[in-house]
């Protein structure tokens, strides 16, 4: 039983090694070609260190340094604005729902539940919210719609609730007492910061490589986020790739890295949270293993 155990332990390791592998392989080549010579990833391919070295994507990237200082100062407030609202909105709705004796639980719950099936399309949620809460234009627009409230992290956050904090606990406090509020803050939620940190982790993600919001509410290019402003910058290379501009901008034109420039914008965009990400997986593995298996 012991030999089994060691041998199933191996197993286990070189599957986890592959599976890391298979994650690790690919950044490894985007990082790599985003310092390549253009000529040299369509001679040689694409390898794990620049045959090449050649920072001319980046250059692109940053010839107006401003723009993306700017554009990432935005993406990082609306980042953190909207991942602290919608914890604190998601956690105040999923610990009513997880109180058994609340009014109306199951009519909140059933339009909780609701919102994961149907939703009223892209049409009416735009009028809604450029007409009605008028976003358009403000940094509002970049972090209420969409992404401030979601169903499923709510149901995650509930559930984590009823499973992992003893109802004895909340019921001494209440005889004590304790306001709702109160119990919330100083009993429920420093019990519960591996679902906080697992919905806030998931929510920041989000926030971060959101561009939908702004391609729809933001026009003042001073409000752009890093992915709008790299995606902008991405489709105006392959713009220039394509135009007939005269003999001397089509040359500088054609020595644009134009697949370096991808590279660059993937690695501008994903190693931000790739740095972060580590600080909180021990808490994230924590939260979506408690809040999402146990019911």
């Amino acid at each position: 039983m012991l030999s089994y155990g060691k041998g199933f332990r191996r197993f286990a390791y070189v599957v986890m090694t592959v599976l890391a592998l298979m994650c690790i392989i690919p950044f490894i080549l985007m990082i790599s070609s985003s310092l390549t010579e253009e000529t040299a990833l369509i001679k040689y391919g694409y390898s794990f260190w620049p045959k090449v070295l050649n920072f001319s994507a980046y250059q692109y990237l940053f010839a107006d340094g401003i723009t993306i200082v700017r554009a990432y100062g935005i993406t990082i407030l609306c980042t953190v604005l909207g991942t602290a609202l919608g914890l604190i909105m998601t956690t105040m709705l999923a610990y009513g729902l997880a109180l058994r004796d609340l009014p109306g639980r199951n009519i909140i719950a059933f339009l909780l539940f609701f919102t994961m099936l149907f939703s009223g399309g892209t049409v009416p949620s735009y009028i809604m919210w450029s007409n009605t809460f008028h976003v358009t234009n403000t940094l509002a627009g970049l972090i209420l719609p969409n992404f401030l409230v979601g169903a499923f992290y709510v149901i995650m956050m509930r559930t984590y609730f009823q499973s992992n904090i003893p109802e004895a606990i909340v019921e001494s406090a209440r005889i004590d007492g304790a306001s709702e509020l109160r119990i919330l803050g100083k009993i429920v939620l420093p019990m519960s910061l591996p679902i906080m940190a697992t919905v806030g982790m998931m929510v920041a993600i989000m926030y971060w490589n959101d561009w939908m919001n702004g391609l729809y509410y933001i026009n003042d290019q001073k409000l752009y986020s890093i992915q709008m402003i790299l995606n902008k910058m991405l489709q105006d290379a392959n713009a220039l790739k394509t135009m007939d501009l005269g003999s001397q901008a089509s040359n500088i034109a054609a020595t644009l890295p134009s697949t370096g420039i991808k590279m660059a914008v993937a690695v501008l965009g994903a190693v931000p949270i790739m740095i972060v990400f580590p600080f909180f997986q021990k808490f994230y593995v924590k939260g979506i293993t408690i809040g999402a298996v146990k019911g």
